[in-house]
This record gives structure tokens, C-alpha cells and sequence, in this order.
């Protein structure tokens, strides 16, 4: 895709031209190679509105109109598709998710449906069965909070099961994760201390119960199978293919390496991978010092963007390592956090004089505090613009102070938060928080309410990443199978325009990219999603029976329903 720079913005093909001149509707050159029409066309611009097809022009959306005068614009080649009253929505975007990770869990064992204790037991003896004694069985997905009775499980769950092979069995958030005794004894476990920024949990008689919380996890890793560069690129590109099934034309990786950037820039480059990259590089350490050396990496094709670094600050809620203002109310802890804040003041600095985003995860009320204190202080001196454009993000913003909520927009920072994460976790919050702190999680409605942008996501393979899921968690805000009760605070859910603003529009300007992205218009990218329901009419019930029947990114058709 050619384009040109204008004050330090890229603008696509045609749309320059096309914006200066107030032009919203068709271009008549050059003509089109794809029509979509005969469908209900969400453009999410107000001057646009809804529409019922439009065409593409190479990369660039060409024409947003009628079906008469959108394939007026065909080429004589052009692909015409009758979309029979299927519903087009911008391109989507996951502003928070782990592409490999999505891969890896399908390569791995997946425990993200296990039902029940017994369940996760069955899918590992069945492996112990396909595998040689000794060998390394090593999952994800687990969630303890949807089992009765909703405990961890522990090293002698394990043990029962696989008695020879050491197990390591990731809880679904990745904050914790639970091993069998052979692999506590090959790790040395029982005599090791507690790293900082993690926990072992122990049982009555102060032996390690098999539960290791966020850092703790690093004395088993060293141990574990490597992963070879071939399987990094196997499972690069099975969840990009995953996630362009789903619907979703771009994927913000929360937290990678150079070694994976220059992989996924190959993959890229070759086709393999079909969607959008936004790549936030883990940090502090020596990648991220190169990302402040080198500056943003701005891909013109908007391809594969770097010019972000992901910082952690605390722990998840399920697995009790969210820092809290207050102990747990049902556990004699307040969390932990992975850095002490002030050691992080100097990479922040670094970060908004480098022109760097920074996204940091913070989940508990007190984490999130302290990293709009962190901000904030970077931010001294600043004007509101100044500080709205650096664009920091708040990655899930999950559980906050409600005197805390107003201080995003007034600070500019963007919550990046998972819908899907609420209803998951409000089956288990109330148990974990009260009542009373249950009035600042999952804050959607105040946050918007309050003026500050909300990027949604799906943290896959934390979660499922369904887009389906996200908007119906955002909308509706109950269980999947419809359940809520007095402390899921339902007057927090979105509208249901607004909860796809999320995942398109509000997205894009979290990644820089809302010139090019997020609605449909002439001269945009032509990143669209096309969905066999409308997903803004259906009754919240309907939306997760929608079907992904085509996905486009840039012009090229990356998914199609057969």
C-alpha cells in the first residue's frame, strides 16, 4: 500500500484526497476488486451511518453506499459477494491478547474446558498414558472457580495420576500454576526461596502444596521442555490463523521479544500471517531498552507496528495475587507486586521522551492506584493534550477505588480492559472482594461514563477470545449461560454500539491507528468482519448463536466461511 506522511501521520491511499474534499460515500477510481452487498454495513461513521455494501479498491476502502453504487465501481474481475442480509462491521481488534500463547495452547494440553477436578485428573492420566515415564506433561486453561467445590488443585491431585512424570498444569490467567511432586523435587521446590513478586502456597503442615503464584512459576520454568523456534513459529501461526477465524483482523500482542518480532516479521512478510500485528515489547530489561534506543518501529502498511513496552505491576484476582488496598476477604493476604513502583520511574521517563507507549497490567485496586500514580508523575509538567497523546494504557484496570475512575481521562490513559474477564471472574469476586470494593470492578459504564477510552480485548488464551463473547460480556454482562445475581453489577454493561466501538474505533486509537482503522469509509484500510447475524440488533441472548462468515484485512480475504 503506497501512502504518505503528513505531520507525522501516515495516511493511506486515496484518503487524504478523499477527506480533504468531504467526500463520504464512492470514489470512482481506481475500480474495485471486491463488493460486498445486499448486507446491513455498520460504518460506525456519523456522517455514513448504516449502509448496505461496500467495496474495496486493492488495500483501501473504495466505496460505502447502496449495492447500485458500490458495484458501480467493480471492475469487470471483481469478486461480488451477496451477503444476503449478513451484517459488516469494521475490521476488529484485540487490544490485549498473546498470539503464541493462543497457539500453544492448541498444541499443548488444553484444560480450558475442564469441567471439574476430576475432569482435569482424566485429561492428564489420559496423557500419562501416551507418554513415556518421565516425560514433561505440561498444559494450560484450567479455572478452579468454575468446579465444586472452587479450590486449587494441589500436588497430590496430580500425584494420583501421574506418579512417574513430572506435571505442570497453568492456570488460565497464567498467574499461577500448579506441579506434581516430581516436578517440585526437580525444580528443588521444598528448599527454595520465595522469589519476590511470587508466592508458594503451602499446606497445613507447611510443605509446598503445588500452587505457585506469578514469579514463583520461574523456579519450575527453567526445567520445562524448551520451546523451539520452529514450534514458536508453528504456534505463531496456528493463532493468527485462530484469531482470524474468530473475526478478528488485528491482535495487540501483550508482551513479546525481538526474537518473536523478527519471526513474526518473516511470517508476515511471507503470508503466513494474514492479520494486523501491534507489538508491545516486554519490559524492564534489555528488549525494552532497545525499543527506547531505537524508537517506534511504524510499519507504513501498518503490518507490524513496535513501538510499545509492557510492564507488569501485580498478580490476577483468581489466583489471589491482584495487590489490593485491603487483605482479601477470604485470604489473609493483600496481593503482591512484581516491582516495586519506584524502580520504575526511570524507564517511564525514558519512555514518554522516546515517544514510547507504555501498557502496564495492573488488576487490584491498589495496583492500579499506584500506576496512575506512576503515570502521573511522568506526566508532570504536561499539558492535557501532551498527556493524551502519549496514549499509556492501563492493561485490564480490572478492580479500581471509585475515587480512582475519574483520573483516566483526566490523565489521558487509556483502559485496556477484557470484557470476557467479568463474567468469568464475578462467579468468584464477591467471595474475593465484598461487596462494597464489587462497585469499582469491571468499571465499563463509569469509565466512559467518566470520559475516558476503553479498548477491549480478549487476553487469549486467558480467555477463549471470542469476539462473539466479548461483546456479549460488554453488553449483556452476565454468564454464558445467562446467569447474574444483585452483585454483578449490570448497570455497568455497555450498549452494544458502544461495546463494538471498543473493539474497533476505541481499539485503533489505542494502537495509534484510528485514521486508518476502526470505521468504514473511503480511504480507509479495508479491515472488515463480516458477521452472519446483525450484532448490534440481536437480542443479547441471539449474539452468541452469530457466526464469523468472512474476515478482511487490507483488501485480502483471510478467512471465509466455506
Amino acid at each position: 500500500m503506497s501512502s504518505t506522511e503528513d505531520a507525522g501521520i501516515r495516511w493511506p491511499r486515496a484518503s487524504k484526497l478523499l477527506l480533504l474534499l468531504g467526500l463520504a460515500g464512492c470514489a470512482q477510481q481506481p475500480a474495485a476488486d471486491l463488493v460486498l452487498y445486499n448486507g446491513v454495513v455498520h460504518t460506525l461513521d456519523p456522517e455514513l451511518g448504516t449502509q448496505t455494501a461496500v467495496s474495496v479498491s486493492g488495500a483501501d476502502i473504495l466505496c460505502v453506499g447502496s449495492d447500485a453504487a458500490c458495484l458501480e465501481t467493480a471492475s469487470p474481475e471483481a469478486r461480488r459477494v451477496d451477503l444476503k442480509g449478513a451484517a459488516v462491521t469494521p475490521g476488529l481488534a484485540d487490544s490485549h491478547a498473546h498470539l503464541s500463547g493462543i497457539g500453544f495452547r492448541e498444541m499443548n494440553l488444553d484444560l480450558s474446558d475442564a469441567a471439574s477436578l476430576a475432569d482435569l485428573q482424566a485429561r492428564v492420566a489420559e496423557r500419562v498414558a501416551a507418554v513415556t515415564p518421565g516425560e514433561w506433561i505440561v498444559g494450560r486453561g484450567w479455572i478452579e472457580a468454575r468446579w465444586e467445590p472452587p479450590v486449587f488443585p494441589n500436588r497430590a491431585d496430580l500425584d494420583a495420576v501421574a506418579p512417574e512424570n513430572p506435571v505442570y498444569l497453568v492456570r488460565a490467567d497464567g498467574h499461577g500454576a500448579v506441579a506434581n511432586s516430581v516436578a517440585l523435587a526437580i525444580a528443588g521446590v521444598d528448599a527454595a526461596e520465595v522469589p519476590a513478586g511470587g508466592a508458594i502456597l503451602r499446606d497445613a503442615d507447611g510443605e509446598p502444596s503445588g500452587m505457585l503464584l506469578d514469579r514463583a512459576q520461574n523456579l519450575i520454568r527453567p526445567h520445562l521442555p524448551q520451546e523451539t523456534p520452529e514450534r514458536t513459529r508453528e504456534a505463531l501461526i496456528l493463532g493468527a490463523r485462530t484469531m482470524a477465524e474468530r473475526g478478528w483482523t488485528q491482535v495487540s500482542i501483550a508482551g513479546t521479544s525481538w526474537d518473536e518480532i523478527a519471526m513474526l516479521r518473516e511470517l508476515i512478510d511471507s503470508g503466513e500471517i494474514g492479520i494486523r500485528i501491534y507489538a508491545a515489547i516486554g519490559g524492564p530489561g534489555d528488549d525494552a531498552d532497545r525499543l527506547l534506543a531505537q524508537g517506534p518501529q511504524i510499519d507504513p502498511a501498518g503490518r507490524l507496528d513496535v513501538r510499545s513496552i509492557k510492564l507488569f505491576l501485580d498478580g490476577a484476582l483468581g489466583s489471589k495475587g491482584a495487590a489490593l488496598l485491603a487483605p482479601y476477604s477470604d485470604h489473609d493476604s493483600a496481593g503482591l507486586l512484581m516491582h516495586e513502583p519506584a524502580t520504575l520511574e526511570p524507564l517511564l521517563a525514558r519512555a514518554l521522551g522516546a515517544g514510547v507507549q507504555i501498557q502496564t497490567h495492573a488488576i487490584g485496586d491498589r495496583a492500579n492506584r499506584l500506576v496512575l500514580d506512576l503515570y502521573e508523575q511522568a506526566f508532570a509538567g504536561l499539558d492535557p493534550a501532551a498527556r493524551r497523546a502519549a496514549r499509556w494504557r492501563i492493561e485490564h484496570a480490572q478492580i479500581l477505588d471509585p475515587a480512582d475512575i475519574p483520573r483516566f481521562a483526566e490523565l489521558g490513559v487509556i483502559a485496556s480492559m477484557q470484557p470476557s474477564h467479568a463474567i468469568t471472574d464475578l462467579h468468584f469476586a464477591l467471595s474475593r472482594l465484598g461487596a462494597e470494593r464489587l462497585r469499582g470492578a469491571y468499571a465499563w459504564r463509569s469509565l466512559v461514563d467518566a470520559g475516558a477510552v476503553l479498548a477491549a480485548g480478549s487476553d487469549a488464551p486467558v480467555e477463549k477470545g471470542d469476539p462473539l463473547v466479548e461483546l456479549y460480556a460488554a453488553s449483556v454482562r452476565k454468564g454464558l449461560d445467562g446467569f447474574s445475581d444483585d452483585h454483578w453489577g449490570l448497570d455497568q454493561a455497555l450498549s452494544r454500539e458502544e461495546a463494538l466501538r471498543a473493539l474497533t474505533e476505541w481499539a485503533a486509537y489505542a494502537m495509534f491507528q484510528e485514521a486508518w482503522r476502526g470505521k468504514i469509509r473511503p480511504g480507509m484500510w479495508a479491515d472488515l468482519t463480516v458477521f452472519s447475524r446483525d450484532v448490534l440488533a440481536v437480542p443479547g441472548e441471539e449474539l452468541l448463536g452469530a457466526e464469523v462468515e468472512m474476515t478482511v484485512v487490507g483488501g485480502r480475504i483471510v478467512f471465509e466461511q466455506r
